[in-house]
């Protein structure tokens, strides 16, 4: 077997290893409402070193970003709800923030399938 086939093969399982994971941060969010997002993230950190030089890298990275800046969001969101007068606003950030995970998990997925790394 050839090397170059060796290699397609663990970049091939790398992008298939990265769908798991956008599924997954996409169904835990759903379904959790991010309660559970923990789990994907930690897989994230700990697969992201096996894929260094490839683009899947920058989809770890990314799926990694969109967690941490959602919670950052969502502290925001509950820190305008506990206002009182904030929660008309505390919705409108969540409801932003929403559209935004999801937004970057179906572009993650997509990029990840067309073999685009993902900015960074």
């Amino acid at each position: 077997m050839s090397q170059s086939l060796v290699m397609d093969n663990g970049l091939e399982d790398a992008k298939n290893f990265a769908r798991i994971m956008y599924v997954a941060h996409a169904v835990v969010f759903v379904f959790s409402l991010g309660s559970l997002s923990l789990i994907p993230l930690i897989v994230n950190y700990i697969k992201r070193p096996y894929t260094q030089g490839t683009f899947v890298y920058s989809h770890h990275t990314w799926m990694i970003r969109t967690f941490w800046f959602s919670l950052l969001w969502a502290v925001v969101g509950w820190g305008l709800f506990i206002t009182v007068v904030g929660i008309p606003f505390a919705l409108v950030v969540w409801g932003v923030a929403w559209i935004w995970y999801v937004y970057r998990v179906i572009r993650g997925f997509i990029d990840l399938n067309n073999n685009n790394p993902m900015p960074v």
